[in-house]
């Protein structure tokens, strides 16, 4: 509980700190203040107890410099169960509460950035139907991509993983949240 309330005072801060940064700049673009909407795919790596993801992202950036961008990101990912070593495993959800953070060297081209923050776990109370192992709550989060972006869109390649320790962990089995795959989000400006 003492994440959660730590992630909820971290996001609390970042937006009020983003809303307060704003000015009136005569070269200030409409593209300045963007809410990101995406979907996402991947391969649960490593695949232990799931097999693949889906899932879609929501996040407000806001665009500290031209080649800077600053944030609060979140969504929903639904991996898939994977069953293995004789273990009926269950799927699970993540939701992330994350700062998102962007570099844009040029207006239109490549980028890299991360989300970084606390992943909440979502699902069936236990991670495997013949297990009395609990799944974990959740734990941190970290989703960095590298893309290709132009003024509506944004294209990459992610890397996105909660680290949970060896909770969840079923004898032979390691519990694993985390997926490689591919992403498109589409910008909404929201005005100067």
């Amino acid at each position: 509980m003492k994440k959660i309330k730590q992630a909820a005072l971290l996001a609390g801060i970042l937006t009020a700190g983003i809303m307060s940064a704003q000015s009136t700049d005569a070269h200030t673009t409409s593209m300045r203040n963007t809410l990101k909407v995406g979907l996402n795919a991947g391969i649960a790596v490593p695949n232990d107890n799931l097999s693949a993801a889906i899932g879609a992202d929501v996040a407000y950036q806001y665009l500290v410099t031209p080649s800077f961008g600053l944030g609060i990101a979140s969504g929903y990912t639904q991996y898939f169960k994977r069953n293995n070593k004789g273990w009926d495993n269950k799927s699970v959800g993540v939701v992330p509460a994350a700062v998102l953070l962007r570099y844009y060297p040029e207006k239109t081209g490549f980028y890299v950035g991360s989300d970084i923050g606390y992943g909440f776990l979502t699902g069936n109370e236990k991670v495997a139907s013949d297990s009395n192992v609990n799944r974990p709550d959740g734990g941190f989060y970290i989703k960095p991509e590298v893309g290709f972006h132009n003024r509506d869109w944004n294209f990459f390649v992610q890397y996105q993983k909660v680290f949970v320790g060896n909770r969840g962990d079923v004898a032979n089995q390691k519990y694993n949240v985390g997926n490689i795959g591919i992403g498109a989000a589409y910008n909404i400006a929201l005005g100067k």
